[in-house]
């Protein structure tokens, strides 16, 4: 198993995973790195040298074929290995991010919604159930869980924050607008919507 993979290459990896699973729905068997890579609007031999970090060679003038690859991805990624998660925040954002299905496809589970709205308390979004914040300690434990996804106002997203990590939450993976202070050892990723926005913007001139 590959070790120390960048998030960049990781990214792309994605990408090209969600590529072939469209291939595969329409029936092809092959795809070649210049049709990967000009979908995905890159270079060719980056297509090409995250692949071979797999260690998947293609064929000839034919390419890759699409089940293989998009198994090897899987394998690589760990896609098959189920990671729960909770999302923290149970308003537009943190509903939306409960109804996408996708996330099951990458072995990403999402356990249940953490909120303090006691008009939120109790309902379902796409089977998981909207839980008290108080509640997260004991089933962070039930459930074993070490990833929440952060959606909350920026004026709690410290305070919750100080929370989880009391509750045993080792990974944050925060949308809320704003850099929280934790220990060392927690990991978090912010997802930083409103920077890849202005990013895409700016470099385009829109």
């Amino acid at each position: 198993m590959i070790k120390n993979i960048s998030d960049k290459v990781i990214n792309r990896l994605t990408l090209y995973h969600s590529i072939l699973s469209d291939y595969i729905e329409k029936d092809i068997e092959y795809i070649s790195s210049p049709q990967i890579a000009n979908l995905l609007h890159v270079d060719n031999t980056q297509v090409r040298k995250d692949i071979a970090l797999l260690g998947y060679k293609g064929k000839c003038k034919v390419g890759y074929k699409v089940d293989d690859l998009k198994l090897l991805i899987e394998e690589t990624l760990k896609f098959k290995t189920v990671k729960n998660a909770f999302i923290i925040g149970a308003g537009n954002l943190g509903m939306a991010l409960a109804k996408y299905d996708n996330f099951e496809a990458y072995g990403f589970n999402i356990a249940a919604l953490f909120d303090n709205d006691p008009l939120k308390i109790g309902i379902k979004v796409n089977e998981k159930e909207v839980h008290h914040l108080k509640e997260l300690p004991k089933l962070t434990n039930k459930y074993n869980v070490k990833i929440a996804i952060l959606t909350v106002p920026r004026i709690y997203a410290q305070e919750v924050t100080d929370f989880l990590v009391k509750s045993g939450i080792k990974y944050i993976w925060n949308f809320s607008p704003v850099v929280l202070n934790v220990p060392n050892e927690i990991q978090i990723w912010n997802e930083n919507l409103i920077g890849n926005f202005l990013q895409f913007t700016v470099n385009h001139e829109v």
